[in-house]
């Protein structure tokens, strides 16, 4: 695909694996899954289960910056949780970031997360 470009900014974390924080493919943006790592750090932030929620978001805007959108122009999210005690929290927290029309959007529950993390969310953006 000779229309696909890599997306990386410092103001997010590094990937921890074998993957690209995005992938540009036209005006489609592919946001890899955050999780409440410092950027600066690499390191779980501390705090309850919200701050870490705003860090995820946090992680999500920078790359979306990065790739010349905002997080408004997301158009699916996926958020993936240790404990669906959570969703509550979740919709709260992502109250802050987004106004409708909102994302259409997945919450499942999962077994675990990378570092033991308790939340992680990847997105599929698309730029006008």
């Amino acid at each position: 695909m000779t229309n696909k470009s890599v997306i990386q900014t410092e103001n997010a974390p590094k990937a921890i694996g074998t993957y690209s924080q995005a992938v540009k493919a036209g005006d489609t943006v592919y946001l890899s899954g955050q999780i409440p790592l410092d950027p600066n750090t690499m390191e779980v932030v501390a705090g309850d289960f919200a701050a870490q929620t705003r860090q995820v978001f946090e992680n999500l805007k920078a790359v979306c910056e990065a790739a010349g959108g905002e997080l408004k122009d997301i158009v699916k999210l996926n958020i993936y949780m240790t404990d669906l005690a959570n969703f509550a929290t979740v919709n709260e927290v992502m109250a802050t970031y987004f106004q409708q029309p909102y994302p259409a959007r997945a919450a499942v529950g999962v077994a675990a997360l990378p570092k033991g993390v308790p939340v992680e969310m990847e997105a599929v953006m698309v730029l006008s």
